[in-house]
């Protein structure tokens, strides 16, 4: 995450100067899309044919964004055929996201770059805009495909299919105008709403953007008490993109992004529901909440000036539930 403006590199991601002190999303950049024969998607240019070994991912394993393409990448055994590096859990105001040795790095074996917004100066010299991550890259013609999560994810969710992606189809057509209703819901107001909390620089937007992720996860307690999955009977890209902000909610967003209202483990529909998600096969390997811990508290100076890191909570996401009974 981070901003370069006029080649200047700045820390802040985000616009709170002409909204009141809210928080503001800024866009993402690049938006092509692999295809199975490289014809344009519903953005960007064409080209971008899939072809195992071809692309690359660059992550953060604290990001929520990145995180999703990573569960995504796991679900549809796509390991052996898009390569990934892990930039340092710690976000330099300097630099922004960086390679540095450190745990769980995976250091930039395709670009051999120190700072991720270097990659993207590569990709468009003139650059300027948010350098964040995920950021899925072309190794064929060394230049970024796309940084929007909800996009990567839908790639991975297909595009690979015809030339050997596991079996699995998370954004079923039956579904999606239902997948796609819950999702903005859920990104409106709790994905991106516990930034909007944490970020906010005036008490008024801080309390308008609280009390809507407490109305949501309110609502979505209330609908999980009869549906083990928020949209149908099977796993779909909702769930994933609703379980990577409730893995971190109690270890980070409830105190570091004042969302203290409630915690998950005290919804008992909702924490049985993030056990059940948790526990899916190849989930969890996904998960790093030290790593998380230590990317928002360690580098947010401004909401945290001592950088000391919470030794917890204590949290247990392996125990058993009831949820596999529900339809």
């Amino acid at each position: 995450m981070g901003f370069l403006i006029n080649g200047k590199w700045s820390p802040t991601w985000y616009d709170t100067e002409t909204t009141k002190g809210e928080f503001k999303r800024l866009e993402s950049v690049f938006r092509h899309w692999i295809t199975p024969d490289g014809s344009p998607g519903i953005s960007g240019e064409g080209g971008f044919e899939a072809e195992p070994g071809r692309y690359h991912l660059y992550v953060s394993l604290a990001c929520p964004w990145a995180h999703r393409a990573l569960i995504f990448r796991k679900l549809k055994g796509l390991e052996d055929m898009i390569s990934v590096s892990v930039v340092n859990s710690f976000m330099n105001d300097e630099d922004g996201w960086t390679f540095d040795d450190g745990s769980d790095v995976v250091p930039d074996t395709v670009n051999h770059k120190r700072l991720l917004h270097e990659l993207y100066t590569i990709a468009k010299p003139d650059f300027t805009g948010v350098a964040s991550v995920p950021l899925l890259w072309d190794k064929k013609r060394n230049t970024a495909v796309n940084n929007e999560s909800s996009e990567i994810i839908r790639m991975f969710n297909s595009a690979f299919d015809g030339v050997g992606a596991r079996a699995g189809d998370y954004y079923p057509e039956i579904l999606r105008d239902e997948i796609d209703a819950v999702n903005q819901r859920v990104y409106d107001t709790l994905n991106n709403g516990v930034y909007r909390a944490g970020f906010a620089t005036s008490q008024k937007a801080y309390e308008r953007a609280v009390t809507e992720v407490f109305k949501t996860l309110d609502w979505l307690e209330e609908n999980l008490t009869m549906q083990r999955y928020l949209v149908g009977e099977q796993l779909t890209e909702a769930d994933i993109r609703l379980f990577t902000t409730l893995i971190r909610f109690d270890a980070v967003y409830f105190g570091h992004f004042k969302c203290n209202l409630k915690r998950i483990v005290d919804y008992p529909n909702l924490f049985e529901y993030l056990l059940d998600i948790y526990q899916h096969k190849g989930i969890a390997e996904t998960v790093n909440i030290e790593h998380t811990k230590h990317h928002y508290y360690g580098s947010h100076d401004k909401l945290n000036p001592t950088l000391i890191v919470p030794k917890g909570p204590v949290q247990n996401f392996n125990q058993p539930h009831g949820r596999a009974n529900l339809r």
